[in-house]
């Protein structure tokens, strides 16, 4: 709501980024409702999932805790379903935060409620300060699809979450962690559709083309390019 008026969309960072990595994006507002997803999913080659508010616990069988923050209902609605039938098509999928978040649910995980007072001693991942302020690191695994698209093992991060990975969902592997333990990146396994899942905020360094964190942004595109193309050999 702003100025009286109800708005939908995303941050700006996420579409220069995406620009900036040779896209075209497409902002899809929750409002369309999964009742569209087909038709939506068939004019993509990709798909990013934004941060914003929590995911309601009902998605994962919890009920709430007291420091549980902003729910969507129809949010939550619209981005799983959309997400399911992306990987059902074999879409290329970049999580981001709430994202990371989503996803884990949607393939079966859980999520810590509230980092601060379900887990003492962990990291403080809410910054209070800028939106580039790099505030701890992330250790990567060698090897990993988030290696590949980083160019690095290891890297220091923005941080601007309260909740987090708790039971990693089947079907995720690990490749990003913080120092206190937290999943801070995962992603598909060899052999499945490519999904590249981080807690941090890539999107807010899109003013410095030589950040490590918009290489995630350009394998996204790199991936769905070649898909498309693999997909116009096959159809001819």
């Amino acid at each position: 709501m702003v100025s009286g008026v109800e708005r939908t969309g995303v941050n700006a960072a996420y579409v220069l980024s995406v620009l900036n990595a040779g896209g075209v994006p497409l902002v899809l507002s929750p409002l369309i409702g999964a009742g569209h997803n087909a038709e939506l999913v068939e004019s993509l080659d990709g798909l990013v999932l934004s941060g914003g508010e929590d995911v309601a616990p009902e998605h994962y069988g919890a009920a709430a805790h007291p420091a549980l923050g902003d729910v969507d209902p129809v949010r939550d609605a619209f981005e799983l379903e959309l997400f399911r039938d992306a990987r059902a098509r074999g879409l290329p999928v970049l999580a981001i935060c709430r994202g990371i978040q989503l996803v884990n649910v949607a393939l079966g995980g859980s999520l810590w409620q509230d980092i601060p007072s379900e887990r003492p001693g962990a990291l403080q991942h809410t910054h209070r300060g800028g939106r580039e302020d790099r505030t701890h690191a992330v250790q990567i695994e060698p090897g990993s699809s988030l290696a590949r698209a980083l160019g690095t093992t290891r890297l220091e991060v923005n941080s601007f979450h309260h909740q987090s990975i708790r039971e990693l969902a089947p079907g995720l592997v690990v490749s990003g962690s913080a120092p206190d333990g937290e999943i801070e990146g995962a992603e598909s396994p060899p052999g499945d559709p490519w999904l590249l899942a981080v807690q941090w905020h890539p999107e807010e360094f899109h003013r410095d083309a030589r950040a490590p964190d918009q290489g995630l942004f350009h394998e996204l595109i790199r991936v769905a390019g070649a898909r498309k193309e693999r997909e116009t050999a096959r159809t001819g």
